[in-house]
């Protein structure tokens, strides 16, 4: 029996369930590096997640970092209660809503006036 499985429903929508650790993170990344490419917004669900620690945060704060310099959006659901806790309890819990949505470049100043 496989420790955790990756859905894909189709439109960028995904579930992913089973445990979400140290041991499983960095499998779980590589899984949905080329199912993750072909989409501009991805919505992952993590009610079936039923073990998670300090690595599964990591992996869900590299997924954005990921989302934001390939401009994508990324937004997580049912959030698991310990990932929750253990981003609060870091500080980097504000860094969990990063990639819901891409606001894109910043414009540069127009023209100054009088010049």
């Amino acid at each position: 029996m496989s420790e955790f499985a990756l859905q894909d429903h189709g439109g960028g929508r995904f579930s992913l369930s089973g445990h979400m650790t140290f041991h499983t993170a960095g499998k779980i990344l590589r899984e949905s590096e080329i199912p993750f490419e072909e989409h501009t917004r991805i919505e992952v669900d993590l009610s079936g997640v039923d073990e998670t620690d300090s690595a599964g945060l990591a992996l869900l704060l590299e997924w954005i970092t990921w989302a934001n310099h390939t401009v994508r959006e990324i937004r997580f659901t049912d959030m698991p209660e310990k990932i929750d806790a253990i981003a609060k309890t870091t500080e980097v819990d504000h860094l969990l809503r990063r990639g819901e949505r891409w606001a894109g470049f910043i414009d540069a100043p127009g023209p100054l006036a009088g010049l």
